[in-house]
């Protein structure tokens, strides 16, 4: 999709099309929770995700919230055409995008993040990437960055979503986490004082965490092609391209059923890199 031809993300009819609530992912919730909310108004953590036992993954809310680093220049550089930034966030990759005046889309699930990333000037939906989408097929890149693999605790189903978003011959810029792991798990958003406190917490959610030998398998086994692998400053990438099985229409919509037969199950919005 090219500038000229895509379905003019950043205009004001798409920023109004909201969609509506019924058929959500419940956990689309879980990322307009207060402890979320607050960490993006004031930029800072403390932001954890907290799993069924307790433990707590760090979030880094104050990298999320500064300018795009070393790292995700080296992500910028390999994005063509239109770029579609799925968990965007608070938006530092999307402003990086737009400044040059390149096309550019970022979707969030949550409000706080839509808005922080359309105060930088850039083009935000509040949207899950299981929603209808602008330019669904024709996006040149795509964006997973800062764990968010991890949405939907279905890294399969995401795959085959993200497939369908993409044109023939896009790409999909993956970020795989730091350790070599592959795992699902209920998590909810959590200040660090959620265990005692009920509403300093979201509801539980399914998350997964993918390391680099997982994500490449579970790409290729899914009929994606790994073009590329890289890292910076201690953060992993994958660049995949899709195959024509990662782009059916029966796959992607097997996948969806999956998420939003899960009741709880579906889109988070920004990610977890930590150990």
């Amino acid at each position: 999709m090219t500038a000229s031809s895509a379905p003019a993300p950043g205009t004001r009819s798409a920023d109004r099309a909201e969609p509506a609530e019924a058929g959500r992912p419940a956990d689309h919730l879980s990322w307009c929770a207060d402890p979320y909310a607050r960490a993006l108004r004031t930029g800072r953590g403390p932001l954890f995700l907290r799993r069924t036992d307790g433990r707590l993954l760090p979030l880094e809310v104050e990298r999320w919230c500064a300018g795009a680093d070393e790292a995700d220049r080296t992500v910028l550089r390999r994005c063509t055409g239109a770029v579609l930034d799925i968990g965007c966030g608070p938006g530092r990759m999307v402003a990086a995008l737009t400044a040059p005046g390149r096309t550019v889309l970022g979707i969030d699930p949550a409000p706080a993040a839509v808005a922080r990333t359309r105060d930088l000037g850039g083009a935000a939906l509040c949207r899950s990437v299981f929603d209808p989408l602008p330019g669904e097929g024709r996006w040149d890149s795509a964006l997973l960055l800062d764990g968010n693999i991890g949405i939907g605790g279905d890294p399969a189903a995401l795959l085959a979503r993200v497939g369908r978003l993409l044109a023939p011959d896009g790409v999909l810029l993956a970020e795989a986490a730091p350790a070599e792991v592959e795992e699902r798990m209920e998590v909810r958003l959590d200040d660090g004082r959620g265990d005692t406190d009920p509403d300093r917490h979201g509801p539980f959610f399914p998350w997964s965490r993918l390391g680099r030998t997982a994500l490449r398998a579970r790409a290729e086994a899914e009929g994606w092609t790994v073009a590329e692998e890289w890292d910076a400053r201690g953060r992993f990438f994958l660049a995949l391209r899709p195959g024509r099985d990662a782009r059916t229409v029966r796959g992607a919509a097997e996948a969806e059923r999956r998420i939003r037969g899960r009741g709880r199950g579906g889109d988070g919005g920004h990610g977890v890199t930590s150990r």
